[in-house]
C-alpha cells in the first residue's frame, strides 16, 4: 500500500489482495466479537417498552475486549465503595449498547469499503473517519494480545511467536498514521 492521500472530499489508498485480506480479516474478528458481547445483553421487558436499551452490567473477562470496552467508571483499587461498584455497572449496562452499535458500525464500513480482491478505495471524509476508528479497535486489540508496551523494540527476535504479528501491527499504525496525515490535508 502507498500511503494515503486525499482529493477533495476524498481519501484515497489502494491495498493489495494480501493487505486487504490483513484489513479485513482483522476487522471482521473485531465486530464478531463485538456482536458476540452484545448477544450477552440481558433481555430487559422494561427496556423493551421504554426502547432504552442496557448492555451486560459487568466488564468483560477477555482482555481484548476489555481493552475495546474499558470502564465508564474507574473505581479505587483500594476502597472500593459498594455503591461506587453499583454506580460503575450502571454506567456500564446503560453505554455499552451505544459503544458496540458505534463500533461495530465502523467495522462495518470498513467491511463495505475494503475490496476483498485488493485494489482502490476511495472514501468520504465520514468513512475515512470510521476507518480510523476501527483501525484503532483492531491496533487496540492486537496490542493488547501481544502485550505491547512503550519501551518494547520495533522488532523482536525472530523466535519470539509475536515477532510476525508485530510487524502486522506496525504496518496498521503507518496505515492509520497516513490516513489521519490525508484527513487533515
Amino acid at each position: 500500500m502507498k500511503k494515503w492521500t486525499r482529493q477533495g472530499d476524498l481519501v484515497l489508498g489502494r491495498f493489495d489482495r494480501q493487505e486487504a485480506a490483513v484489513v479485513r480479516g482483522l476487522v471482521s474478528q473485531i465486530q464478531d466479537m463485538l456482536l458476540a458481547r452484545a448477544e450477552e445483553a440481558p433481555q430487559d421487558e422494561l427496556a423493551e417498552l421504554t426502547g432504552i436499551r442496557t448492555g451486560p452490567s459487568t466488564p468483560p473477562d477477555d482482555p481484548i475486549l476489555g481493552r475495546l470496552l474499558p470502564d465508564f467508571h474507574r473505581l479505587d483499587p483500594d476502597a472500593p465503595d459498594p455503591g461506587e461498584v453499583d454506580s460503575a455497572n450502571a454506567l456500564r449496562s446503560l453505554h455499552e449498547p451505544e459503544l458496540l452499535d458505534i463500533k461495530t458500525g465502523v467495522a462495518a464500513v470498513v467491511l463495505d469499503t475494503c475490496p476483498p480482491d485488493g485494489g482502490d478505495v476511495r472514501l468520504a471524509l465520514e468513512q475515512a473517519e470510521a476507518w480510523l476508528s476501527a483501525l484503532n479497535d483492531v491496533r487496540l486489540a492486537l496490542g493488547t494480545a501481544l502485550d505491547v508496551q512503550e519501551d518494547m523494540p520495533d522488532e523482536l527476535p525472530p523466535e519470539d511467536p509475536r515477532s510476525p504479528h508485530l510487524g502486522v501491527y506496525h504496518w496498521l499504525t503507518w496505515v492509520q498514521e497516513t490516513l489521519v496525515e490525508a484527513v487533515m490535508d
